[in-house]
């Protein structure tokens, strides 16, 4: 079963709470590098950029949503099969 998850990009801190506690490994926090669009697997001037959600694996436990400090992820019904890429 797939969830939505909506993170709020301008309010993290990149700090990868979520990302370490997700049970499925659904989530990978990363910045993109400007001039080459390589992912770059930390944080620039504390903040993160991007924040994959890999919708086929979330199992919509809400761990990312309970122990994200700054109240940035939200986790919502299941998506429609079309969005699941």
């Amino acid at each position: 079963m797939a969830f939505a998850v909506h993170v709020n990009m301008e309010r993290c801190t990149g700090c990868n709470n979520c990302v370490v506690a997700c049970p499925v490994n659904a989530l990978e926090l990363f910045t993109v590098n400007p001039s080459s669009t390589d992912k770059i697997y930390k944080v620039i001037n504390g903040n993160a950029t991007v924040l994959d959600v890999k919708y086929e694996l979330c199992a919509g436990c809400g761990v990312c949503v309970d122990v994200c400090p700054y109240d940035v992820i939200q986790l919502s019904g299941q998506v429609p099969q079309a969005a699941i890429v």
